[in-house]
C-alpha cells in the first residue's frame, strides 16, 4: 500500500511525476481549482474584512470525499501543483477542504518535470507559502469586487450578458483608443526621392550601382521635408544639373546579441509573428510541453520548463548543458568564454526561470516523431531561442556613406555579415541581411543614372495585433503573464472586439462601454492605477503586505463610484434611432437598438413583433426573407425562409400570432425526436430539439418543465479519472461548433473533431488545465 500521497491539478501532469516516484506514492489530480466563489453572487463580505465565501465545487465533491478517506491511510500528503500564485492557493485549497493534519502535508514545487527536479524536490518538501496564497485571493477578490458590481451596470444601462473586468476594461480601452485615433486620422502627403548611382571610375568591389535616399539639406541637421510634387519636381530639377560626390564614408563594425531566453509574453508574441499561433493556443500548446509528452520507451517526459514566467533566469546546471552542446555541435567559435545573462524586469518573479527546454540535449528533430506538428513548431521554437541566447553574437561591417550633390545631402549604407554567431540557429531577422555597396572613398565623384521621386501619405498608428498588445500590456503593467492569454479571449468573447486580418478592431459596442467606463471609474480604467495595484500585489507575495488593508484602501474610492454610477449612468435603451426601414413581417418602422453583440434593427411593433436585423457599420441590412410552397403545421400559415445570426432557418409568415420554426437543414424529422432518457427533474422523456446554437435534448413536459441540456455524443472524455461525456459546443463568439467534457470548467478537454477523442484515449494525452 502507498504511504505518501501526492496531489497535482492535471491528469497529464500526475501520470508523468507517478513515473519518477515509484509505487509507494499514490498521484491524484485535482483537475484544477476544488473550491471557488459562487457563481451567482458577490461572495465577498465586503464588512467583514472582505471575507470569502468559497464552496466547494459540485463536481469535485465526489473527489474530495475519497481523498479524505484515502488521505486517512497515507503517512503524507505531498501538494504539487504549480508554482506560482495560482498553484499556491490550489495547494492551500486542498489543504484546508481535505483537514489534512499539519505533520502530514508537505509542499513540493518544481520548474521542470525531470527526474532529477522532481526527486531533489520531494527530498526537500516546503511549506504552503500564504503570502502568495494571499496575493492570489486578494487579486480574485479584487477581480470580483469590479466585474460583479459594475457588470449590472451595464446590463442595465446597455444590455444584458456585458461584462467589466480590472484588467480586461483597460485591455480594451487600448483598443478603442487606438480605434478612434485611426478614425481621426488624416492622410499626410510626402515625397521620397532616390538616386540611382555609379562610382565614375567604374566597377568597384562585388556591385557596380547603388542606391542612395536624399536625407537633408547640406548644412541643415533636420531631415528635409518634401510635401508636394511641386516641391520634389524642384529639386528633381536641381539635382539633375548637380555633381554628385563622397563626402564621408564611415566603416565600422557592429556586435548583434543574441535575445534572450523567452518569457510568457515574449514567447506570446513570437508564437504569434511566427507561427501565426493565438496567444490561448500557444500557452495551452506550452502546457503540453511542460506536462509530459510520450516520448517512446521513456514514458510521459516533460520537455519545456514552468510556461508562467517573466523572467530570464536560467538555471547554473541547465546553462552548463547548453554550453557542453554549443560546444560539442558547433565549435568553441560559438561559445563565449562566460555565460550570457540578462536582466529581468523590475517586477518579475526572480525564483522563476526562462522558459526554457527541460533537457536540452534533446533536439527538436530527435523528438519531431513523437510530437503533433504545432507542438513540434513551439519546442522548436524555444530550444532554438535558449540554446542561442548562449552563444556568441553575430558580427557585421557596416558602411555608411554621405554624398553630396548641391544644396542637399544623400545616405546610404552597407552592411555585411562577418561572422554569424548566434544567427546561426535563430537565423537573419529581415533587417540582418547583406546590402552590399561599391568600396568609396571621400572625394569619389560620383555618376547619377536616375533620380526618381515617389509619392507617400503618412500611416495611421498600426492597430493591435495579439503580439503588439501582450507587449504593451506588459510595458505598462496591465496584468500579468498568466492573465495575458485569457483576457485576449475574454474581450473577443464579449463582442468588445473584432480579428480581422490578424488585427483588432474595436466593435461599436467596445467604445461605447469604455466610454461608459471612463466616465464612471476613471480610476478602474487608468493605466497607471492598474499597473500600480500590480505592483500591490506582488508586495503581498514578496514583503507580506497585508491583502485586506490593500482591498480596503481600493474598495473606499470605488464604492462611491459605483453608487454615484447607479444613480447618473445614461441608458442607451430608451435611445431607439429610427433606420429608415421597415419591418418585413409587420410594416413598422425598424429603430436601430444596443444589445449584447452590439447595434441591431428591432421592430418596433415589439413585443407583439420580434422581427430583428443586422447592421452592417452604418449600412442597415433588414432581414431577407424568402418564400417557400410549405405550409406551417400549426396554422396553415406559408412557411418562409428567414435569415439569422446562425444561418437560414424557416418561420411561420403568420409570426408573431403563430412562432413555428424548423431546421432547413434535413433535420426536420429529427426534431423534437422522443429519447429513452428521462428529465431528472420531472421524470418526462427527453427530446431532440433543434435551436440557433444546435442540437440539445428539451424535456417533453415544456414549458412546465424547462429543464435541457447538451446533446451526448455518446463519447466518453478520454481525460484520467474524469467521468464525463463529450457533448458538442457552439463557439462563443465565433463560427462552428467543438466537442468538450460535459465536466467543464473541471475538466477542459476540447477538441475539433469527435474522431480524435478516441485517439487521445489511447495516448492518455489529456487536455491541459488552463487557469
Amino acid at each position: 500500500m502507498a504511504k505518501s500521497m501526492v496531489i497535482v491539478e492535471s491528469p497529464t501532469k500526475a501520470k508523468t511525476i507517478n513515473k519518477y516516484l515509484g509505487p509507494s506514492y499514490l498521484v491524484h489530480s485535482s483537475m484544477g481549482h476544488i473550491r471557488n466563489l459562487p457563481s451567482r453572487k458577490l461572495g465577498v463580505d465586503v464588512e467583514d474584512d472582505f471575507k470569502p465565501q468559497y464552496s466547494i465545487i459540485a463536481k469535485r465533491k465526489e473527489f474530495i470525499t475519497k481523498l479524505k478517506k484515502e488521505i486517512k491511510k497515507v503517512d503524507h500528503v505531498y501538494l504539487a501543483p504549480d508554482m506560482d500564485r495560482e498553484g499556491e492557493a490550489i495547494a492551500w485549497h486542498l489543504c484546508e477542504t481535505l483537514n489534512i493534519p499539519a505533520e502530514k502535508v508537505h509542499r513540493v514545487t518544481f520548474n521542470e518535470i525531470t527526474k532529477d527536479s522532481i526527486l531533489k524536490a520531494f527530498d526537500h518538501p516546503g511549506t504552503i507559502n500564504m503570502d502568495k496564497v494571499n496575493a492570489q485571493q486578494a487579486r480574485r477578490i479584487l477581480d470580483r469586487l469590479v466585474g460583479y458590481q459594475i457588470s449590472p451596470l451595464l446590463w442595465k444601462n446597455v444590455a444584458k450578458g456585458l461584462s467589466a473586468g480590472r484588467v480586461q476594461s483597460v485591455a480594451v480601452k487600448l483598443i478603442s483608443e487606438r480605434e478612434m485615433e485611426i478614425r481621426a486620422f488624416v492622410p499626410k502627403e510626402y515625397w521620397k526621392i532616390i538616386a540611382k548611382l555609379k562610382p565614375v571610375d567604374g566597377e568597384k568591389g562585388e556591385v557596380d550601382e547603388f542606391v542612395a535616399e536624399l536625407l537633408r539639406l547640406k548644412d541643415e541637421k533636420e531631415k528635409i521635408e518634401v510635401n508636394n510634387e511641386k516641391e520634389a519636381t524642384a529639386i528633381v530639377d536641381s539635382l539633375n544639373k548637380s555633381q554628385f560626390s563622397v563626402s564621408k564614408v564611415t566603416k565600422k563594425q557592429n556586435k548583434n546579441n543574441a535575445s534572450p531566453p523567452f518569457t510568457t509574453s515574449t514567447l506570446q508574441q513570437r508564437a504569434s509573428t511566427k507561427l501565426r499561433f493565438s496567444a490561448k493556443k500557444t500557452m495551452m500548446i506550452a502546457q503540453q510541453l511542460y506536462e509530459g509528452i510520450e516520448i517512446g520507451s521513456e514514458g510521459s517526459t516533460g520537455l519545456i520548463t514552468y510556461m508562467r514566467t517573466d523572467s530570464f533566469n536560467i538555471s547554473e546546471a541547465a546553462l552548463q548543458g547548453c554550453r557542453d552542446l554549443i560546444m560539442e555541435s558547433y565549435g568553441d567559435k560559438y561559445l563565449p568564454a562566460k555565460s550570457n545573462v540578462y536582466q529581468s524586469q523590475k517586477r518579475s518573479q526572480g525564483a522563476h526561470e526562462a522558459i526554457r527546454p527541460a533537457l536540452v540535449e534533446k533536439t527538436p528533430d530527435e523528438i519531431k516523431g513523437f510530437l503533433t506538428n504545432d507542438q513540434y513548431k513551439l519546442y522548436k521554437l524555444i530550444w532554438e531561442r535558449f540554446v542561442a541566447s548562449q552563444m556568441t553574437p553575430a558580427v557585421y561591417a557596416t558602411t555608411d556613406v554621405d554624398i553630396i550633390a548641391g544644396d542637399y545631402q544623400f545616405k546610404t549604407r552597407g552592411r555585411i555579415l562577418i561572422f554569424d554567431g548566434h544567427t546561426k540557429i535563430s537565423g537573419n531577422e529581415p533587417g540582418d541581411t547583406n546590402l552590399m555597396i561599391p568600396d568609396m572613398k571621400k572625394g569619389d565623384d560620383l555618376d547619377c543614372k536616375k533620380i526618381t521621386p515617389s509619392q507617400h501619405f503618412t500611416e495611421p498608428p498600426p492597430r493591435y495585433t495579439e503580439a503588439t498588445l501582450v507587449k504593451t500590456m506588459e510595458k505598462k503593467g496591465i496584468g500579468r503573464p498568466s492573465t495575458y492569454a485569457p483576457i485576449i479571449s475574454t474581450i473577443q468573447d464579449r463582442g468588445y472586439v473584432n480579428v480581422e486580418k490578424r488585427a483588432f478592431h474595436a466593435t461599436d459596442l467596445g467604445i461605447l462601454v469604455t466610454e461608459k467606463l471612463e466616465e464612471h471609474f476613471k480610476k478602474i480604467l487608468d493605466v497607471g492605477f492598474t499597473s500600480d495595484m500590480e505592483d500591490k500585489l506582488d508586495k503581498i507575495e514578496d514583503s507580506g503586505e497585508n491583502w485586506v488593508t490593500v482591498l480596503q484602501n481600493f474598495y473606499g474610492s470605488f464604492k462611491s463610484d459605483l453608487e454615484k454610477a447607479a444613480n447618473e449612468m445614461k441608458s442607451e435603451k430608451g435611445a431607439q434611432a429610427e433606420s429608415g426601414k421597415e419591418c418585413g413581417l409587420c410594416g413598422k418602422p425598424m429603430l436601430i437598438r444596443w444589445g449584447k453583440a452590439g447595434k441591431f434593427l428591432g421592430c418596433s411593433g415589439f413585443p407583439e413583433c420580434k422581427n430583428t436585423g443586422a447592421i452592417d457599420g452604418e449600412e442597415e441590412k433588414p432581414q431577407s426573407i424568402k418564400e417557400t410552397d410549405e405550409n406551417c403545421e400549426k396554422c396553415g400559415s406559408k412557411m418562409i425562409i428567414r435569415n439569422g445570426r446562425n444561418g437560414e432557418f424557416m418561420a411561420c409568415s403568420a409570426y408573431p400570432k403563430c412562432k413555428n420554426t424548423k431546421s432547413v437543414n434535413g433535420n426536420d424529422a429529427e426534431n423534437n425526436m422522443e429519447t429513452d432518457e428521462k428529465c431528472e427533474k420531472c421524470g418526462s422523456p427527453m427530446r431532440i430539439k433543434f435551436s440557433r446554437m444546435g442540437k440539445f435534448l428539451g424535456c417533453s413536459g415544456y414549458p412546465d418543465c424547462k429543464n435541457a441540456k447538451p446533446l451526448p455524443t455518446g463519447v466518453k472524455c478520454p481525460n484520467e479519472g474524469c467521468e464525463g461525456d463529450i457533448i458538442q459546443r457552439r463557439a462563443r463568439g465565433k463560427k462552428g461548433f467543438f466537442y468538450g467534457c460535459s465536466n467543464y470548467p473541471e475538466c477542459d478537454y476540447i477538441t475539433n473533431k469527435l474522431e480524435d477523442v478516441a485517439k487521445d484515449a489511447e495516448k492518455d494525452d489529456e487536455a491541459p488545465e488552463d487557469k
